[in-house]
């Protein structure tokens, strides 16, 4: 499958789980850490599971504005719609280490039906649940 590029950005680490990374424009830096529940300090910093917990969660909301921005039969989309994505990481049984996701989805005042029906749309939309269908079960719930 293709995909018709409308963006790019570029990033760099170094040090690994407790360097720095950044984007090359200078628009994000963070530092890094290792959680204690990995081995690491635990200290001030950020590790790649938040990192990719925050950008889930804001593209997955992406993604339900623009379906209900798009396509006919959505619920709009209210200004305090929240999207709680949980990300956890551990030893996989056939080796190395995997993740596991859950996207908890808030959309005051939308039928639940309405809801749960734009986030599974949403679901098929987003280009981080592209990239981990088949790979890290994600589940979705409507809260």
């Amino acid at each position: 499958m293709s995909v018709d590029v409308l963006y790019t950005t570029s990033a760099e680490a170094t040090g690994g789980r407790d360097g720095k990374s950044g984007t090359l424009d200078g628009a994000l830096s963070v530092s890094l850490t290792t959680p204690k529940e990995l081995g690491g300090s635990g200290g001030e910093g950020n590790n790649p599971e938040q990192l990719f917990a925050t950008g889930y969660a804001a593209c997955f909301l992406g993604a339900m504005k623009f379906v209900a921005g798009n396509e006919s039969g959505f619920a709009s989309v209210p200004e305090d719609t929240t999207v709680r994505s949980t990300v956890g990481i551990g030893p996989r049984s056939e080796g190395g280490f995997g993740l596991e996701i859950a996207l908890e989805v808030s959309l005051p005042g939308v039928d639940k039906q309405e809801a749960e029906k734009l986030v599974e749309r949403a679901h098929e939309v987003c280009p981080y649940s592209n990239a981990t269908r088949n790979n890290i079960d994600v589940k979705l719930s409507v809260a």
